[in-house]
């Protein structure tokens, strides 16, 4: 028998930039900063929410709530969170439950890459 390799799959994580500049420029420094953290903070609840219950295996109303998870993570240029919960919410839909479980552990890695790398962002300037 040969070595098993443990594979750790490492999520690229894309976003928009541009969405949070343009929040930066419309309302200034301190409002944008106030603004920026509180919908990342808004964003990783709801993300926390839908982690529980998917836990549960409470699916009803989920679909919803994964698709208020994408438009939220669009408005903040996370692009990959935002289709991959799009895609989520498809697979929820079609009832294929083999790849709402490869999607949801997908949407896990990157909500955590997005909300970790999106720390700081509230802290820059434009």
């Amino acid at each position: 028998m040969g070595e098993i390799a443990a594979l750790r799959p490492r999520e690229v994580v894309r976003q928009d930039v541009e969405a949070i500049a343009v929040i930066y420029r419309n309302l200034g420094a301190p409002v944008a900063e106030q603004m920026v953290t509180r919908a990342l903070g808004e964003l990783a609840l709801t993300m926390a929410g839908i982690a529980e219950k998917v836990r549960g295996q409470e699916l009803k109303d989920l679909s919803r709530q994964l698709s208020r998870l994408g438009r939220m993570a669009a408005d903040l240029g996370l692009l990959t969170l935002a289709t991959v919960a799009g895609d989520a919410k498809i697979c929820l839909e079609r009832a294929d439950g083999t790849a709402f479980s490869a999607v949801w552990a997908r949407l896990m890695r990157v909500a955590e890459r997005s909300l970790t790398a999106e720390a700081g962002v509230a802290d820059q300037t434009f």
